[in-house]
């Protein structure tokens, strides 16, 4: 996991969880705004509920997924868990249908989506995050057997990816790439396996799927002499916890919480167990 890094943790320290909230709040409508400040009690209300609820997609490992004994494991699970100590509250985990994440937050069945949650512009105008606290990359994988090496070598192939993810966004933001591509040359699937299965079929000639995903997944499958991580990516991305836009007490208090794991070893012991290095220890 060679190109995975660490979020600085100066994002964390920040404060620009809410300022870009209380900003699109005073866009839309400044003395509403104010309203809903003074009317918040998601915090009460996950504190009087005793619990918050994790929304995930149960197939993204090493970040959360189920394992063969049936239990939901994985970095986020450990983090969300040491987290919810911090809070003083319990955490349970919910399985969503990733492809409809922010309507299970909305309604109301989730309390966050925490799963290896990419920022994106877009996502901020439906999900209120935290700051980021982990960045990983959009890798492209192969067969080992593949004539494809770099990203020129895409040009008019089958590319798989999950639907709903951001692999497809980071792609498309590759403009010159995309362009040798072309819409009608996109797959999509509703999990990351079925994704590696279409390459490995030969039904798709590549796939484009989160690194830190992918490199846990072929090492821990014994599927590295059968797939490759080519060694150009697409853009880096950030990992953040949604919550609902409206929750700014409940998702303050999350957000002082991950950076009280990160700064006292709570977040770095989860790194080592899932990726087997320090990936918050600070580069000399």
């Amino acid at each position: 996991m060679k190109k995975l890094t660490a979020t600085l943790l100066a994002a964390i320290l920040g404060v620009s969880m809410l300022a870009s909230c209380g900003q699109k709040q005073e866009e839309a409508n400044a003395p509403a705004g104010e309203e809903q400040k003074a009317t918040d009690t998601s915090l009460e209300d996950i504190k009087a509920k005793g619990y918050f609820v994790v929304g995930l997609d149960a197939t993204f490992a090493p970040m959360g997924f189920t394992d063969e004994a049936g239990e939901i494991v994985g970095f986020d699970i450990d983090l969300a868990k040491k987290v919810a100590e911090k809070m003083e509250l319990d955490v349970k985990f919910q399985p969503i249908d990733w492809n409809s994440k922010s309507m299970e937050l909305e309604a109301g069945n989730i309390d966050v989506i925490w799963n290896g949650f990419s920022i994106t512009d877009e996502r901020k105008k439906e999900v209120l995050f935290t700051d980021p606290y982990l960045s990983t990359s959009q890798a492209i994988i192969v067969t080992t057997d593949s004539p494809i090496k770099t990203k020129a070598d895409l040009a008019g192939k089958i590319i798989a990816l999950q639907d709903g993810s951001t692999s497809e966004s980071a792609l498309k933001a590759d403009e010159e790439t995309f362009a040798t591509i072309g819409e009608e040359n996109l797959s999509r699937f509703k999990e990351n396996p079925e994704v590696l299965m279409e390459i490995e079929t030969g039904r798709a000639d590549a796939a484009v799927i989160d690194e830190v995903f992918v490199r846990y997944h072929l090492t821990s499958e014994g599927l590295l002499d059968k797939f490759v991580v080519l060694e150009e990516s697409f853009d880096k991305e950030d990992y953040g916890v949604g919550g609902r836009l409206e929750d700014v007490s409940f998702m303050t208090a999350l957000n002082d919480a991950i950076k009280a794991c990160v700064e006292d070893g709570s977040a770095s012991e989860c790194a080592i167990k899932w990726f087997g290095e320090d990936l918050y220890k600070t580069a000399e």
